[in-house]
C-alpha cells in the first residue's frame, strides 16, 4: 500500500471550466498544501468600515464549533434534508429547462437564467477521485460506499473510466453503495442515462439513509469508504468516524473531502457588519464548520492510521452577493444551524451592498465579487500489518549530528 501522492493544483482545468456555468459564474482555484491555513481576508484600503479588522478575527472562524471533538449538537438534520430535497427539485427544474432547450445540457449553463446548482459539488468529487486514482492498490478497492452521496457524483466519475491495470472503475471499485439521508437528493438523476459501459465497470446500489445514524453494514464490509462536500453538516463527527471505521475491512481506506473553518469569511464579515449596524446584534449564519486543526486528530482517536491531509482554497467569482446567496440556497447549503435566527429582508440588503464593497472582483464583464471557500482532503486507513510502522523509541543506531558530519565532509 502506498500513501497518497501529493500534487499542486495551479487552477481548474479548461475541462472542468466547461462544466461550470459560463456566464454566470467564472472559478479560479488556488491550492495551499499540507496543512497551511488561509491567511487573512483582502481588505480594500477605501473601505469605510472601520469594524472590519475586528469582525476579520472573531469570524475567520467557526464561532460555535470551534472544537469539533464536541458531541454537541450544532445542526438541525431534519432543515437540513429538507434543504437538500428542495435543492433536488431545483435540479430536476433545471433538467426540465435543459429538455426543452432541445435536450442540451452541455449549453444550458450559457443561459443566466438556468444554472446548473451542483457545479461546486461536482467539481469537488472530480479532485476527490483524483486523489483516489493516486493509490496503486493490486486488488483495488472492489466494494466501496459513498457518504452521502446526493445525486451521485462520486460514482459518475468512478464508474466513467476503467481501473489502472485491472478491472472495474476508478481505484478498482466493482461495487458501490449510494447512502443519502436525502431520498430526493438519492434519486433525482435516475433518469438520466450512465456513460457507457459505466454499469459494467462498477454496479450502484442506493440506500436511504441518515448518515449520523448508526451504519446500517456488518463490521468489516467495505474496502472503500468515500465523502464528498457531506461531513460539515454532521453533528457527532467523532462517532460517524467510528462507524466508518467499524464498517471498513483491516487495510481499509478512508477517503473525504469536507468544508473547513475559514469558508465565506467574506459573507460572515458583511452579514456581522450589517447587523451590527441595523439591529445592533450578531447572530449564526454560516453555519459552524470544522477547523483544519481538528481533523487530524478526529481520524487518529477513531483509529485511522497514517492520516494525510491536504486543503484546496477555492475563489469563485459571481455578479453580486445576492445571486451567491441565491445559490448557496439552491444548492441545498442554506443555514441549518440549530442558533440560526430570523434574518431580515434590511439587514440582507445592507450585508449585499457591503460585500460588493467590500469584495470585488475585476471581471470581463465588469465587476463581480469573490466567495472562498477552504475544502479539506483527507485520507486514512485501517490498520494492519503490511502498513508502515514507526520505529521504537531508543532503536536508532546513529545520532543526529553523525549524520550531519557525515554529509558536511562528503559536500568538502
Amino acid at each position: 500500500m502506498k500513501p497518497l501522492v501529493s500534487r499542486t493544483y495551479n487552477g481548474i482545468s479548461s475541462s472542468a471550466q466547461a462544466r461550470f456555468p459560463s456566464s454566470v459564474l467564472k472559478h479560479q482555484c488556488t491550492t495551499s498544501r499540507f496543512l497551511s491555513v488561509v491567511g487573512s481576508v483582502p481588505e480594500r484600503e477605501n473601505t469605510r468600515c472601520k469594524h472590519t479588522k475586528i469582525c476579520h478575527h472573531l469570524l475567520i472562524r467557526s464561532p460555535v464549533r470551534h472544537n469539533s471533538t464536541s458531541t454537541s449538537l450544532a445542526f438541525d438534520r431534519n432543515v437540513k434534508r429538507l434543504q437538500r430535497d428542495n435543492a433536488a427539485r431545483a435540479r430536476k427544474q433545471w433538467r426540465q429547462t435543459a429538455a426543452a432547450n432541445n435536450n442540451d445540457v452541455s449549453k444550458v449553463g450559457d443561459d443566466d437564467d438556468i444554472v446548473d446548482y451542483e457545479y461546486f459539488r461536482q467539481e469537488m468529487a472530480l479532485r476527490l477521485v483524483d486523489r483516489l486514482d493516486d493509490i496503486r492498490r493490486e486488488e483495488g478497492f472492489p466494494l466501496a460506499l459513498d457518504l452521502g452521496s446526493g445525486v451521485g457524483h462520486l460514482y459518475n466519475a468512478i464508474s466513467a473510466d476503467d481501473a489502472f491495470e485491472g478491472v472495474g472503475g476508478i481505484g478498482g471499485i466493482r461495487k458501490m453503495v449510494l447512502l443519502d439521508s436525502s431520498y430526493e437528493m438519492l434519486h433525482a438523476d435516475d433518469d438520466i442515462p450512465l456513460e457507457d459501459g459505466a454499469k459494467e465497470r462498477c454496479e450502484s446500489y442506493k440506500l436511504h439513509s441518515d448518515e449520523e445514524d448508526k451504519l446500517p453494514f456488518p463490521d468489516g464490509t467495505f474496502d472503500l469508504v468515500l465523502s464528498s462536500q457531506s461531513l460539515h453538516w454532521i453533528n457527532d463527527l467523532p462517532n460517524l468516524f467510528k462507524e466508518v471505521f467499524r464498517v471498513l475491512k483491516p487495510d481499509g481506506c478512508f477517503m473525504f473531502s469536507m468544508i473547513g473553518g475559514a469558508t465565506l469569511p467574506e459573507l460572515r464579515i458583511a452579514l456581522t457588519l450589517a447587523e451590527m449596524e441595523r439591529v445592533s446584534g450578531v447572530g449564526t449564519h454560516v453555519g459552524p464548520f470544522v477547523e483544519l486543526s481538528d481533523v487530524g486528530a478526529l481520524m487518529q482517536n477513531a483509529g485511522f492510521a497514517l492520516p494525510t491531509i491536504d486543503i484546496d482554497t477555492v475563489e469563485i467569482s459571481y455578479p453580486n452577493a445576492a445571486v451567491l446567496m441565491e445559490h448557496l440556497q439552491r444548492m441545498g447549503e442554506g443555514n441549518a444551524s440549530l442558533r440560526r435566527e430570523q434574518t431580515s429582508r434590511d439587514v440582507f440588503l445592507a450585508a449585499s451592498c457591503l460585500y460588493d464593497e467590500m469584495y470585488p472582483l475585476e471581471s470581463e464583464d465588469g465587476k463581480d465579487v469573490k466567495a472562498s471557500a477552504q475544502v479539506i482532503f483527507a485520507i486514512g486507513w485501517t490498520p494492519h500489518e503490511s502498513q508502515q510502522k514507526p520505529s521504537k523509541r531508543g532503536s536508532a543506531t546513529h545520532r543526529v549530528g553523525e549524520i550531519v558530519s557525515q554529509h558536511k565532509s562528503d559536500d568538502v
